[in-house]
């Protein structure tokens, strides 16, 4: 069964007393995914008549789902002009790759100093879940499903990289490291699907190459692959522009 993208970002207080997801949280996460493929294309101004067609969802929950998009810096909000789309800022995906790697980096060293075995294991079938999905991908970039199969990608890919770090011992790491990559995903989701897509990068290999050191418990080596990483994808995000 596929998983919603974005179970890994929406706060447990976002669902009713029975763990549900409501309308808001849905139009939240069609909304999102929305402005990160691109659907919404920056500066698009968020009119919620137009909006209300497109989700079918009443103004209260389409307000709730804007302001949190907001929060994410996804949206802004103009003086007597409403919501738009935030627009794209190469200064902006650079500086918040090099902010992922000052925080992700610290994270990774302490994971691999304190981690145990569970932490080995989620690892391991999180990179398998992403390999088998990128495969798919690969295999059939043309299927009807192509956009579901990206989304399921995404959460597979944010899996994989809060796995790395989970074992850090310190929320408050782990909080901005989910804040960084909710804020570079608009950035990278177009380089990614390439990445599968095209051929354009082996992104499976260097995914290997991180377990394979992170397992290893070298650290050095583990840092220098994912800031790597992060810089690869950067410059392929810069090329794309």
């Amino acid at each position: 069964m596929t998983q919603p993208l974005t179970s890994p970002y929406a706060p447990a207080a976002a669902n009713d007393a029975a763990g549900k997801v409501t309308l808001a949280d849905s139009v939240y996460e069609r909304m999102r995914w929305d402005i990160v493929r691109g659907a919404l294309a920056p500066g698009m101004p968020l009119r919620l008549e137009q909006l209300k067609a497109r989700y079918g969802a009443g103004f209260s929950p389409l307000r709730e789902a804007l302001n949190r998009l907001q929060g994410e810096r996804l949206v802004q909000s103009l003086s007597l002009r409403g919501f738009i789309v935030a627009s794209l800022s190469p200064e902006e995906m650079a500086d918040a790759i090099d902010s992922r790697i000052v925080i992700e980096t610290e994270a990774l060293r302490r994971a691999i100093q304190r981690g145990d075995d569970a932490w080995e294991a989620e690892i391991l079938a999180a990179a398998h879940q992403l390999s088998r999905q990128t495969g798919r991908i690969a295999a059939d970039t043309s299927g009807e499903d192509l956009d579901q199969a990206l989304i399921e990608l995404e959460f597979r890919h944010r899996r994989f990289h809060r796995a790395l770090i989970a074992a850090c011992g310190s929320p408050r790491l782990l909080q901005m490291a989910d804040t960084l990559y909710m804020e570079t995903e608009r950035y990278r989701v177009t380089a990614l699907t390439r990445a599968v897509t095209k051929g354009e990068r082996n992104a499976d290999a260097e995914h290997r190459a991180l377990v394979d050191a992170v397992l290893a418990r070298d650290a050095e080596a583990a840092v220098a692959l994912l800031e790597r990483h992060f810089r690869d994808t950067g410059r392929q995000v810069a090329g794309l522009s």
